[in-house]
């Protein structure tokens, strides 16, 4: 691990060497765009299992409340954006930080996005970024106005939204993307504490046409001290396809695998597919229909403490209205379905669980020359 590390660096500094210090310097002189951005997501769900915690479930970091009115996300943002080099700054609030960043210490909480890019050719189609960034993985982000349904997929839930670290990305064509990424963990800013093991990542992206995208991403690490190291190695595939002016297709299907023991060869799996449809009926309204399924047997990623572990599946129908682009108001109804009983209910534990869930969420922003 540590040549790969040494080779990733060196790479970086003679490359960079050959290309940042021969560029013209009018260039770097040319004056940056600022841009302040904000985004804000109000919502209320009713779990039908009417459980006695206004928390939920614990697999789940969005809109994850029942019966009271919250803000899931709450940011505001400033973004730095020059021909050779850019800057994030984003600060949030909101049940998602309070859920998702509950490992983090402090003021690491509510730290949305904290990186630096640089470029490192004449092209600008080769940028190293470094810092507190959004993950390569997956196809459903942070901020719901993006996603095509209002809660997230088991799926999303369970794999990093956020990581900490460098990334290197080319962009060889309109076509490719192609990322790698040496970070603190699997969602971490903070390394765990007693983890000398960096982690580590690839993206490939292809859009052939602006209809349809595929993308593959992977994670190799651990989320373990060095005591207890066990290896984590986990894939994400998608395809999103626009297959008529008003009909588009996302599949996704996340696998990964992992070490039960410290230098043992065997490892416990888990996997999940999903698919979700949506259609536009005008440019105002919108429906989605979802189905996914998560099976974690063993507990990696979603511990159970049941014979089956969680295997569970869902279906869940969207509908939503957008009098702007900007702002959006919605609601779903979603089912989930498990193996064994693992959601809490009024008087005991069950197989099955049902919400309607709503929200209305909205994005602003205000672009300025420095």
């Amino acid at each position: 691990m540590r040549c790969k590390i040494k080779s990733f660096l060196i790479f970086i500094s003679c490359f960079s060497s050959g290309t940042i210090l021969g560029q013209n310097d009018s260039i770097w002189q040319q004056k940056p765009t600022v841009n302040i951005s904000g985004f804000l997501d109000v919502f209320y769900v009713y779990d039908f299992n009417q459980p006695y915690q206004t928390e939920r479930q614990s697999f789940l970091y969005n809109h994850n409340r029942h019966n009271e009115f919250n803000l899931n996300l709450g940011f505001i943002k400033l973004g730095l954006e020059h021909a050779k080099y850019r800057a994030n700054l984003a600060l949030h609030t909101g049940t998602y930080s309070t859920d998702n960043y509950a490992a983090e210490p402090g003021i690491l909480k509510n730290i949305f996005e904290a990186n630096v890019g640089l470029s490192l050719n004449t092209k600008n189609n080769l940028w190293i970024d470094a810092g507190v960034f959004a993950s390569h993985i997956g196809f459903e982000s942070a901020i719901s106005i993006d996603n095509w349904t209002m809660t997230r997929s088991m799926l999303a839930e369970n794999s990093p939204y956020f990581l900490s670290g460098v990334k290197l990305t080319y962009n060889p064509n309109d076509k490719w993307e192609i990322t790698t990424l040496i970070v603190n963990g699997w969602q971490r800013i903070q390394r765990l504490q007693g983890n000398s093991l960096p982690s580590f990542g690839t993206q490939i992206k292809f859009c052939p046409t602006e209809k349809v995208t595929l993308n593959w991403s992977t994670f190799i690490g651990t989320d373990d001290p060095d005591t207890k190291r066990r290896m984590r190695y986990f894939n994400n595939f998608f395809g999103q396809f626009q297959l008529t002016e008003k009909f588009g297709l996302i599949a996704g299907f996340d696998i990964g695998t992992q070490q039960r023991l410290k230098g043992n060869s065997d490892f416990s799996n888990w996997f999940s597919p999903v698919i979700i449809g949506q259609y536009a009926v005008n440019e105002r309204w919108k429906t989605a229909l979802r189905a996914e399924y998560f099976h974690d047997e063993t507990g990696i990623i979603i511990v159970t403490n049941t014979p089956k572990g969680f295997q569970t599946k869902g279906l869940s129908f969207n509908l939503d209205y957008s009098p702007k682009q900007n702002i959006t108001c919605r609601i779903e109804g979603r089912w989930l379905n498990s193996t064994d009983k693992i959601f809490e209910s009024r008087t005991d534990l069950i197989d099955n669980n049902f919400i309607i869930a709503t929200s209305i969420a909205i994005r602003f922003s205000e672009t300025m020359k420095k």
